[in-house]
């Protein structure tokens, strides 16, 4: 066989062109081609490390605000509760102070009404006491013949009426 006996003339040139040919891709790849791809994804993994830490540290300011809002909100729940308060105390002082001066605004006028009335009632004994002595009089001078007189008849019915 020919091919066989070829073998041994072709076959240092078949490895020589294999060594070139594999160190030639080894150069051009191993050392040209992959540096670059490795410094590629180097990058790559740097850049979502930068992007991951400064979205941790995002996040580390949202809670920072988010707790300082909180703070604030329950300050001004605070104020505004004492406000409230405040104002509800106010406002029942000014209702008392003005239910104070309405009680003796009426507690005035029903003495004054109280005296107006004891007034009545005194002028009314007195003019009671007047007809009641007259008619006395009169009944004493139709029944006995007797006049007696108004003193006697306002005595007589003062003392009828405080016995009775």
């Amino acid at each position: 066989m020919p091919q066989i006996a070829q073998i041994a003339e072709t076959y240092s040139s078949q490895i020589f062109w294999l060594l070139l040919t594999f160190g030639f891709v080894f150069f051009v790849i191993g050392l040209g081609m992959v540096p670059k791809v490795q410094g590629t994804a180097d990058a790559r993994d740097a850049k979502i490390s930068g992007d991951l830490d400064a979205a941790k540290a995002a996040f580390a300011r949202a809670d920072e605000a988010e707790a300082d809002y909180k703070v604030r909100d329950a300050q001004s729940r605070a104020a505004a509760q004492a406000l409230l308060a405040k104002a509800k105390s106010d406002a029942a002082k000014a209702s008392e102070a003005r239910m104070a001066a309405a009680d003796a605004d009426v507690a005035a006028k029903i003495a004054a009404a109280e005296a107006r009335i004891q007034a009545a009632s005194n002028a009314a004994m007195a003019e009671i006491e007047t007809v009641a002595a007259d008619a006395a009089r009169d009944m004493v001078a139709r029944i006995s013949g007797v006049n007696a007189s108004d003193e006697a008849a306002r005595n007589a019915v003062k003392a009828a009426l405080a016995h009775g």
